[in-house]
């Protein structure tokens, strides 16, 4: 048996040494779930629609402040006539008084309106001096309103530029968390290094391929579906009876769906579409049209909502 020399002995004591200092590297967090993540999008979800919401109650205000205001001046212009009728009516006085030799309004004068206020005499009438007050009330109204509007218009812009920063803040998230879920969706079986696919036989009591399996669970967790989904049936061509396609009901009977059931049609095809080369998805149908990865073509009339696919998306897989 050799006999390790004594500088291969001190290497591999000074190498001993130098692990026994050398911190353990901590344990990476684990990853979340996706049950998690998607948890903390729908709070984000509901934090960006808050803001929204306040955000639209305050310009809501603002405008309802500025409609005062404008009222407000509108009062002010009218009272500031019904003054000048009255200057007009007490100047007539004084003058029919003096020419008949009748006692005159003894110190009659009027001062003229400035941005301070109305000044008149004591001895104008009830008539008049009511006018004058109602002038100055108008006046007074106005600038409340024109200072409420002011402020709201300051306060309007601070929390607008807030609202704006959270909302940026929130949407970042959301889409590092879109990401995220990207990341952990599965991908289809059987994919090839070249990029094709490998043929699958049906398995399980639903008798479809495991590809057509997992892209169907995951439009489930991906959509809330309105109906159930019809996969396998035997007879009558294409790949429902191979198992490897599956129609999402958008609507029951052959009636056309709902404009937001539609919608969700619309949203499951274009997703499938963007998705086909994780999941092997061979072509989309959907209102009588097919997309195979290259764009949607029209397709030929049927007969009926249900044949033109018009109430289902139907995705066949490779």
């Amino acid at each position: 048996m050799a006999v390790a020399s004594p500088a291969t002995l001190a290497i591999g004591l000074i190498t001993a040494a130098a692990l026994a200092l050398t911190p353990a590297t901590a344990s990476a967090a684990p990853k979340p779930t996706e049950k998690q993540l998607r948890a903390e999008l729908k709070t984000l979800n509901a934090k960006v629609d808050k803001l929204i919401e306040g955000y639209n109650a305050k310009r809501v205000a603002l405008a309802k402040a500025k409609d005062a205001e404008k009222a407000a001046k509108g009062r002010v212009s009218a009272a500031d006539e019904a003054v000048a009728d009255a200057q007009k009516r007490v100047a007539e006085i004084a003058r029919l008084r003096y020419q008949g030799g009748g006692p005159t309004l003894p110190g009659l004068f009027l001062t003229p309106y400035s941005g301070g206020g109305f000044a008149v005499l004591e001895q104008l009438t009830d008539e008049e001096q009511a006018i004058v007050q109602g002038m100055a009330a108008a006046r007074d109204e106005k600038q409340k309103a024109a200072d409420e509007a002011a402020a709201l218009t300051v306060e309007i812009g601070d929390q607008a530029a807030q609202v704006a920063k959270e909302r940026k803040d929130a949407e970042d998230v959301i889409k590092d968390i879109q990401a995220k879920l990207q990341e952990l969706m599965p991908f289809g079986t059987g994919k090839r290094s070249d990029g094709s696919w490998a043929p699958e036989l049906p398995s399980g009591s639903d008798n479809i391929t495991s590809r057509m399996r997992i892209i169907r669970e995951e439009i489930k967790k991906q959509f809330k579906l309105p109906y159930e989904v019809g996969c396998y049936r035997s007879g009558g061509g294409g790949e429902h009876p191979l198992g490897r396609a599956c129609d999402f009901m958008m609507s029951t009977g052959g009636s056309m769906p709902s404009a937001a059931n539609q919608a969700l049609g619309d949203q499951i095809a274009a997703w499938a579409i963007k998705n086909r080369s994780r999941f092997g998805v061979k072509y989309v149908i959907w209102k009588q049209r097919i997309n195979m990865g290259s764009g949607w073509r029209a397709m030929s009339d049927r007969g009926s909502v249900t044949e033109n696919h018009f109430d289902h998306p139907h995705i066949s897989m490779n």
